[in-house]
């Protein structure tokens, strides 16, 4: 019996073990990427979101453990431009497959914020972890919202929005919007006195109704300039991360994309 129960446990550690061999760990720098990798990769794949629930993903700094993980991991997937520096060091160590969206042709690193560019960044992860017809499947189910924005934005009074952070310029451009922003591409960064009354004076000559703000920074700027112009606030989700709370409820990428246009057809007052 004594060597019966041993050659079961043996067994049993081998067949487990060659569970995890079998399995792929995915680094992900932020929650879009980490998002895409689970889609795609689905049962076969443990994915690392280097980013909190409810923090801001240009601000993180790596623990040494999660540099090791980085350095260790079968496929890390980051975003070009430093996005978040830490991590782009850290990558340069990585004995897995690196894969870097965006790059030099790409100025702006926001590329998940337009769904036809989205949907190509997903084929691509399908490709790194094995998975190129799950990579695909994921692509057509992003690539519907690119359908729903066309025809939500296509009948609106306004064509103008503003906002406090600059990530919406690929989607401003791939539905014929014009993106106004207080702040650049850094969501921490200061406007000037002067650059906020006078983006509070183009609210009130252009009758724009909302200044949008983001869940996961201050919303002082868009209520000063709000306040200034005396018009409402609202959220426009750059979806760089989820909240505690959304997490809970399941909320994803997709539902997050869907509350955005809803947010600019109010705005914008389409029809």
């Amino acid at each position: 019996m004594r060597l019966v129960l041993i050659t079961l446990m043996v067994l049993v550690a081998a067949g487990c073990g060659g569970q995890a061999r079998s399995g792929r760990s995915v680094v992900a720098s932020f929650y879009p990427l980490a998002w895409a990798a689970q889609e795609t990769g689905g049962a076969g794949v443990h994915v690392r979101n280097l980013t909190p629930p409810g923090a801001e993903p240009h601000d993180i700094e790596l623990t040494p453990r999660e540099v090791g993980a980085i350095q260790k991991a079968d496929v890390v997937l980051l975003l070009s431009h430093d996005f978040q520096p830490s991590v782009s060091d850290a990558a340069r160590d990585a004995r897995g497959t690196v894969v870097e969206v965006g790059g030099p042709e790409l100025p702006d690193p926001h590329v998940w914020l337009d769904p036809m560019r989205f949907a190509r960044v997903a084929e691509r992860i399908g490709n790194a972890l094995g998975r190129p017809r799950r990579g695909a499947a994921l692509a057509t189910r992003i690539r519907r919202l690119d359908a729903e924005y066309r025809r939500g934005l296509a009948h609106c009074a306004r064509r103008e929005f503003v906002t406090t952070h600059g990530a919406f310029a690929y989607l401003a451009a791939r539905y014929g919007l014009k993106m106004v922003a207080i702040t650049g591409i850094d969501p921490e960064a200061e406007a000037s006195p002067r650059k906020l009354a006078s983006l509070a004076a183009l609210v009130r000559r252009d009758g724009v109704g909302t200044v949008f703000f983001e869940r996961l920074v201050s919303p002082k700027l868009a209520e000063t300039v709000a306040r200034e112009a005396h018009v409402r606030t609202a959220v426009l989700d750059p979806i760089e991360g989820l909240t505690p709370a959304e997490q809970k409820a399941g909320v994803d990428y997709l539902v997050l994309m869907r509350q955005n246009l809803r947010a600019l057809r109010l705005a914008l007052r389409c029809t």
